[in-house]
């Protein structure tokens, strides 16, 4: 079954809000072999409405739309999917009387505004909400199949899931799609690319993307309409041929966080990690303690952004910050060891990172340009350090240098 997907709101349009709710939906019905082809967002008016969801009729004879069902005037989903269907909007007491209740509960008084909630087209189904105030609408005629959702992430995914993935598998879905994403780091893709070399030819009938973030490359492996068992054991074999090349640039798959692999093998060996940081300012702290259970690995850290703060705080000898009097300066290779190597001390951990660069948009020079960023790791007595370039923005460059922080210590880790 095909199916599209029409996003209503003029702030997705204008960015100020980001549409998860298809990425959402479009992983939740291809799991039950159902296809979104095509996902269209138009803003809050009824000819931009009328006209997206005409269309995607046309096309599929099946639509979900999600927005526009609240109770102010720019929510009009319901209205222009009912004169599409030329059919009129009746007001339904029951959802009314729910509404009523749900409101005393939190003692509030619905305005009459929400009266237009308890609204539906003639001959529609209403997908009970529980989880909000808008009911789900689902109205099928001649023209095809409409089902409107609310625009509310949380309302949106459990009407999808509890009330509209139930009934549109009941229609005969094809075979579930399958899909898994490798997580690489720390490698081009263009490297990448020739690593994997004709890697679509030896994994068909699968299909095969890459898919460049701030944090690395993910690589999606799909298989669409395949038997479960043949489709699971395709995805395995691919998985295993791009592992055997990736090496050691792949970290996990699906959604797994780098930080999260770096915590269990630190936890694995007893052992705790500190960082300190100057550049990234603290972002590699955020990402470990933003997993659950990193108390037990972290130990703490140091945001060294002034060097009076890496002298007092880690022990870094002045002379190797004052670059007036031959040192090396702040974004050094002999500065990141010391930061390393001073919070082994101070803070007592046994797996620790220094971190130092210049993340712009100013203060680089032709030896040292935006972008450069020193690394050390100090473990076991042995204190190691690299240095890369990175690219971008400033929140990029610090976004990529956290990820590569996170990615020499799990080497360090693994030995």
């Amino acid at each position: 079954m095909d199916i599209e997907i029409v996003t209503i709101g003029t702030e997705l349009l204008l960015g100020f809000t980001v549409d998860t709710n298809s990425a959402f939906a479009g992983t939740a019905l291809a799991e039950r072999g159902i296809r979104v082809v095509r996902r269209t967002a138009v803003a809050d008016g009824a000819g931009e409405i009328r006209n997206a969801v005409a269309e995607a009729l046309g096309r599929t004879g099946a639509v979900i739309t999600t927005g526009g069902l609240g109770p102010t005037r720019d929510d009009i989903s319901k209205q222009v999917v009912a004169e599409l269907f030329g059919v009129p909007v009746e007001f339904r007491p029951e959802i009314w009387d729910r509404l009523v209740e749900r409101y005393k509960r939190y003692d509030r008084t619905p305005s009459p505004s929400n009266r237009t909630q308890a609204e539906m087209p003639v001959g529609a189904t209403e997908l009970r909400n529980q989880w909000g105030s808008a009911p789900g609408i689902w109205l099928e005629g001649p023209q095809g199949l409409v089902i409107m959702l609310p625009g509310v992430p949380r309302e949106m995914r459990n009407l999808l899931t509890h009330e509209v993935i139930p009934r549109l598998a009941g229609r005969g879905g094809g075979a579930p799609i399958r899909s898994r994403t490798l997580r690489t780091t720390a490698i081009a893709e263009s490297i990448l690319a020739e690593r994997l070399g004709e890697v679509e030819a030896a994994i068909a009938p699968l299909t095969f993307a890459y898919l460049p973030e701030v944090t690395g490359v993910d690589l999606r492996l799909t298989a669409w309409g395949l038997p479960a068992e043949e489709a699971d054991a395709r995805i395995a074999r691919a998985e295993s041929y791009i592992r055997d090349r990736a090496g050691d640039h792949l970290y996990g798959a699906d959604g797994t966080d780098l930080a999260a692999v770096v915590l269990d093998l630190a936890r694995a060996r007893q052992l705790r990690i500190a960082a300190a940081e100057s550049c990234t300012g603290g972002l590699v702290s955020a990402r470990l303690t933003a997993i659950p259970g990193s108390s037990e690995v972290v130990e703490g850290g140091v945001v060294s952004y002034a060097n009076a703060v890496k002298v007092g705080q880690l022990g870094v000898a002045g002379a190797l910050l004052d670059r007036d009097g031959g040192g090396p300066g702040a974004v050094s290779e002999e500065v990141a060891r010391a930061m390393a190597e001073g919070a082994a001390q101070r803070l007592g951990a046994s797996l620790t990172i220094g971190v130092t660069g210049i993340a712009g948009p100013g203060g680089g020079t032709p030896e040292k340009p935006v972008g450069t960023v020193w690394y050390a790791t100090h473990f076991e007595g042995r204190t190691m350090a690299t240095r890369q370039v990175h690219f971008g923005e400033r929140d990029e460059i610090r976004a990529r240098a956290a990820q590569m922080a996170l990615y020499l210590l799990w080497r360090r880790l693994k030995g």
